[in-house]
């Protein structure tokens, strides 16, 4: 039966569901749960038909599903043959989000115990525990985007035999590779599209020269009254590995000043431009996501020092840092600052548990296609090469094609594409 909260977009049933799952997997006594919301979605003339399942994973860590607005991208392609669940995995969207407020009452080492319990291999049990409600006797599929194509390594890891088919993009875990090995290799990729940025706009250099200085000189006050500094100006650069950024990049370094002044135009682009006060669960635990035994120890800071054209300096060139996180984040959001005793703790954390079997996806039963981007910002291509060389039965497209949100421009496209490599075989 339908819920009441059920409508009607562009031809695609969407139907809100709420599932109680424990918080702790491990521990499934413990009266402690929390709420997971997801959306399904199936077209209006397939609503009879026994389709298979296809759960989508969001990249981050720390973003909610996306909200659909129309029938297109990949998700017209998927419901030509799946019902779709578009998953908030937990600590986001509606599912318990996860915010300071919301952990306001716990001490910063309960804070740091509770946020222990968000990353992939809880994601995944999550999304195991509502399978078997949704589909118990059927393997479900999964697309996995970004950090979702990590979750999908670990979902394979746990419980291969749960799985049909799995479809990632731009999602090719960096397995066995530690937290600084991948801070290595990505602000090379950051160093890169620096250089590309600043050349396709050589008058960037000069603005953003300009706005550094006046930002470290000035106290520069956005619409929520948290301070723009240095840092997060060359935090602006997170999306410079998506297609478009560039010149999203550049007209929002072009509105910075009206004559000698800031334009307010500016710092309301500039405060909706940044997740960390929205989504803080992408600060909190961005790291961890590549911790197996092994504290961060704030590797990007530390790795930083390594790429001294990152750094900035007065009189030196302005450059845009990438998807890394840093310990003064923690003093200068807002919303991050009452978290920041509990952040240190979770990186000096060393106790963190597997999240992959290499010996169980050397084996891997089940179909698996990817596309692997050759430039992509975020997860190195390099890196994604070696672990699909210990992934049974996986195929990768590589191409520059796209950037890392291929998926979000050409859904429909890449979708197709890697359906059809997994059926071809």
């Amino acid at each position: 039966m339908s819920s009441p909260l059920h409508y009607v977009l562009d031809g695609i049933h969407c139907e809100p569901h709420f599932f109680t799952v424990p918080l702790d997997h491990q521990r499934p006594d413990d009266e402690k749960s929390i709420t997971l919301f997801g959306r399904t979605l199936c077209r209006q003339d397939k609503l009879n038909d026994e389709l298979p399942w296809l759960l989508y994973l969001q990249g981050g860590p720390g973003f909610g599903a996306p909200r659909p607005t129309a029938s297109g991208g990949w998700i017209k392609r998927a419901l030509q043959e799946f019902r779709v669940l578009l998953l908030d995995q937990r600590g986001t969207g509606h599912s318990t989000p996860i915010n300071a407020e919301a952990l306001a009452g716990l001490t910063p080492v309960e804070q740091a115990g509770y946020l222990g319990h968000f990353r992939a291999d809880s994601i995944v049990r999550d999304a195991e525990y509502i399978r078997e409600t949704l589909s118990p006797d059927r393997p479900w599929s999964l697309l996995g985007q970004s950090f979702g194509g990590f979750c999908s390594l670990t979902y394979l890891s746990l419980f291969p035999g749960s799985l049909h088919e799995v479809y990632l993009t731009g999602g090719v875990a960096p397995i066995g590779r530690s937290a600084d090995e991948v801070y290595r290799a990505t602000y090379q990729r950051v160093a890169d599209k620096n250089r590309a940025f600043f050349a396709r706009f050589p008058h960037a250099q000069a603005i953003a020269n300009r706005l550094a200085t006046h930002l470290h000189r000035h106290d520069v006050r956005l619409p929520n009254g948290q301070r723009l500094t240095v840092e997060q100006l060359q935090q602006q650069g997170l999306d410079l590995g998506a297609s478009g950024a560039f010149e999203e990049l550049y007209y929002l370094l072009e509105d910075a000043f009206i004559g000698e002044r800031i334009n307010p135009a500016f710092l309301y682009k500039v405060q909706a431009m940044q997740p960390f006060n929205t989504n803080p669960v992408f600060a909190i635990l961005h790291e961890s996501i590549y911790c197996e035994g092994s504290a961060s120890n704030w590797a990007a800071e530390r790795v930083r020092g390594e790429y001294p054209a990152l750094a900035w300096a007065q009189g030196k060139d302005f450059a845009f840092t990438g998807e890394m996180i840093f310990p003064w984040m923690f003093e200068q959001f807002r919303e991050l600052m009452p978290l920041k005793e509990a952040a240190h703790l979770l990186a000096k954390k060393a106790d963190w548990g597997p999240l992959y079997n290499p010996a169980q996806l050397a084996k891997n039963p089940v179909p698996v296609a990817c596309a692997v981007y050759a430039e992509d910002m975020y997860v190195e291509f390099d890196y994604s090469r070696d672990t699909l060389r210990g992934l049974g039965n996986s195929r990768a497209w590589i191409t520059n094609e796209y950037e890392h949100n291929g998926l979000r421009v050409d859904g429909e496209q890449i979708l197709d594409r890697l359906i059809r490599m997994n059926r071809d075989r």
